[in-house]
């Protein structure tokens, strides 16, 4: 990307950041229900779950991550349909703007949005009990998966911004992502599982992604499974990159 690309790119995310600071109620309605979620659980169902954790809430925070990039990537794709339907990206296609960097635009306000999101998140675990003898390399190491993870969720979510036929729908796509975390080792062990559910548990992104978050909170080694969830993040951030920019050159072509 060259140097007027980026100047560019910086201007058009400064737009959408604009958006955002404009309607912080957005902010916290993509926190609410991750929160919700986070004191059902340790204050409702907390006490008839067996982890073999020295706290539940230590052990349900990083599936509560997940959750809340998952919620928080909704907007994304609806930022962007919203920009469709008023025909900016027509006018932009008329000006000397690079055309990756509308996408990026939006992508890299997804990330400041989500990382304000997981910040507050994390801090109302810590009010209700949440510790962590983590050193800062681990928390580093978590903040970098968590970035990676949100980035390949972003541009997955650029793809029903620019191709949704309604508000709904380029909201929609992420219902399917919010709820993939009950169905890994976030909430419950795997081992608690059915034969055929354990094993899609067991193999699923986000089981890789959670068992790593957690064992570095938890200052325990992590084995080989941070370079299977680190596979998994890249994986899909290359997969949704090339299929979200193939649909934005065909949208605009």
């Amino acid at each position: 990307m060259t140097t007027h690309a980026i100047a560019e790119t910086a201007a058009l995310t400064g737009r959408t950041l604009r958006h955002v600071t404009r309607s912080v109620d957005t902010i916290l309605t993509t926190t609410m229900m991750p929160i919700a979620f986070l004191m059902l659980f340790v204050y409702v169902l907390g006490g008839a779950i067996t982890t073999g954790a020295d706290s539940y809430v230590n052990y349900l925070l990083p599936g509560i991550l997940i959750v809340t990039i998952a919620s928080g990537i909704s907007y994304t794709a609806f930022r962007l349909f919203m920009d469709m339907q008023s025909g900016i990206f027509e006018r932009f296609q008329s000006m000397p703007i690079a055309r990756p960097g509308v996408l990026w635009a939006h992508v890299l306000t997804s990330l400041c949005a989500n990382l304000i999101s997981l910040v507050i998140v994390v801090g109302v675990a810590v009010l209700i009990g949440f510790r962590s003898p983590a050193g800062v390399a681990a928390w580093l190491a978590v903040a970098g998966i968590l970035l990676l993870f949100t980035l390949a969720l972003t541009w997955l979510a650029v793809i029903p911004g620019l191709t949704a036929k309604s508000v709904d729908g380029a909201a929609a796509f992420s219902y399917p992502l919010i709820f993939l975390p009950f169905i890994s080792s976030a909430f419950v062990p795997t081992d608690t599982m059915p034969g055929p559910l354990r094993a899609f548990a067991e193999n699923q992104p986000l089981t890789s992604i959670v068992n790593t978050i957690r064992a570095l909170l938890a200052d325990q080694p992590v084995g080989t499974e941070i370079w299977t969830a680190l596979a998994w993040c890249a994986g899909i951030l290359v997969v949704a990159y090339l299929f979200a920019i193939a649909t934005y050159r065909r949208k605009i072509s």
